[in-house]
């Protein structure tokens, strides 16, 4: 960082043109600064870019966007001083989190965020800006960089946790286990389906699903047949995401950027495209896993798909429907869910400012939203699966005349999990009507450490 600023400071001695340095930005990029204008400049560029509108972000987006910026800063391209990489690291380390707005930034550098990062940051310390600085702390995608990253880490929660609701939901249904044969991930060479095969198999290790003649069909609908290689999707691209994302945390982001070899290059190093991608991609992916998993729950509820009695109702004579309307809620959120799979990386900007020459937009905060937003909508969907499942367990194992104890090792203790969070509705009883609980747990780290059945902690704990 130091070397880098040596080029920076050697470049203000001989007056060279350097976009955001020596000179104004965007369409004033031709007015040339003087020496006591490009210090002083830094401090008005961050002001004028405090556009952001909308909520607060979160306090873990703020400290992700925080430790990206130090990070992308210690590469050295941005040819900031150390000290200005310190003052964030010195923030995090004392809980100084500045409030930022979410809504504003379109991709091409999160500069309305970023701006109101920068000003608490700033407001805070002593530190003056030197020239160029105010446009490297703005002039990047630290931002939408930290909300994807968050997002993807839930996703990979998220689809964990529906591993154990549809495993649940195959003892609910008697459900042919055929297809999780050893063959399907032999045959398939997916790594996100054998994971998932995997995973499943592993909750329901000592079911009675594996006894032979528990089945009820010999095939049943895809929602659960094909659940390995909707799962399998879903993981393969939240796999493809993080190592894309990896690879985003560890770069320098911005323009200009300090070259190798001393020279200061104007790049588009601030453009948030494979972080759009990648979220767009999860998104997309979710959607037929979240779909599913809807599908499961209405299949539950339906005597003539499940066996059992309608809307799982304890005694059907009697009318009720018990969870039978739940199949709306469900349907509606999951809706909901699939509707912001919609992709955004291909939206295009065009605007008269800076002379046409902003022209094109990634939107990467808007797709890590709504990545955000879709995981939110699954884990209610995900609540609501729960609940069903259990229920018609409680039905089947009765028709049995046996208890849970036959369930598998990981279900079983799902199942438990449930039913300390919600009670059967029994006869008269009202379906739930808050599952926030549920839904909050489903979303909780500890609920994804479900990978083995004697793993502690969270739902198989």
């Amino acid at each position: 960082m130091r070397a880098a600023r040596h080029v920076v400071a050697d470049a203000l001695a001989r007056g060279d043109a350097v976009y955001g340095l020596t000179t104004a930005v965007a369409e004033r990029k031709r007015i040339v600064l003087s020496a006591a204008d490009s210090q002083s400049f830094s401090r008005r560029l961050i002001r004028t870019h405090q556009i952001a509108q909308g909520p607060k972000a979160s306090l873990d987006l703020v400290r992700g966007t925080m430790c990206c910026l130090a990070n992308g800063f210690a590469k050295g391209y941005s040819g900031v001083r150390p000290e200005l990489a310190q003052l964030i690291v010195t923030s995090l380390n004392e809980g100084l989190v500045p409030d930022v707005r979410v809504l504003g930034s379109v991709g091409e550098a999160d500069l309305g965020p970023l701006a109101d990062l920068a000003a608490g940051l700033l407001a805070r310390s002593d530190l003056e800006l030197e020239a160029g600085e105010g446009l490297a702390l703005i002039d990047n995608n630290a931002f939408s960089t930290a909300a994807a990253s968050l997002a993807v880490a839930g996703a990979e929660r998220l689809v964990d946790v529906l591993d154990v609701a549809a495993a649940l939901d195959l003892e609910a249904f008697a459900a042919n286990l055929s297809a999780l044969d050893e063959v399907t991930k032999r045959a398939s060479q997916h790594q996100g389906l054998a994971t998932t095969r995997d995973r499943v198999v592993s909750l329901l290790e000592e079911s009675f699903l594996w006894h032979p003649g528990e089945a009820r069909n010999l095939q049943d609908p895809l929602s659960f047949r094909c659940m390995p290689q909707v799962h399998g999707a879903a993981r393969d691209a939240i796999t493809h995401a993080r190592r894309v994302l990896e690879v985003e945390l560890n770069s320098a982001q911005g323009n200009p950027l300090v070259a190798d070899d001393n020279r200061i290059v104007s790049v588009g190093g601030f453009d948030g495209v494979n972080i759009a991608l990648v979220c767009d991609f999860v998104r997309i992916g979710l959607a037929s896993a979240v779909g599913s998993a809807s599908e499961r729950s209405v299949k539950l509820l339906q005597a003539t798909h499940s066996g059992l009695s309608a809307g799982l109702a304890e005694a059907e004579e009697d009318g009720d429907d018990a969870l039978g309307e739940l199949a709306v809620a469900v349907q509606s959120i999951a809706i909901e869910a699939r509707l912001l799979a919609q992709p955004v990386s291909f939206e295009l900007v065009s605007t008269s400012k800076a002379e046409g020459i902003e022209d094109r937009a990634s939107m990467a905060p808007l797709s890590a939203r709504r990545l955000d937003q879709m995981i939110e909508l699954a884990a209610r969907v995900v609540a609501i699966e729960l609940v069903v499942a259990a229920q018609a367990l409680d039905l089947r194992l009765r028709a049995r005349n046996e208890t849970a104890s036959c369930l598998g090792r990981g279900t079983r203790r799902a199942y438990t999990f449930v039913r300390e969070k919600v009670p059967f509705t029994g006869r008269g009883d009202p379906p739930p009507d808050n599952l926030e609980a549920l839904a909050a747990a489903v979303l909780d780290r500890q609920c994804s450490t479900i990978s083995r059945p004697s793993e502690p902690g969270g739902i198989d704990g």
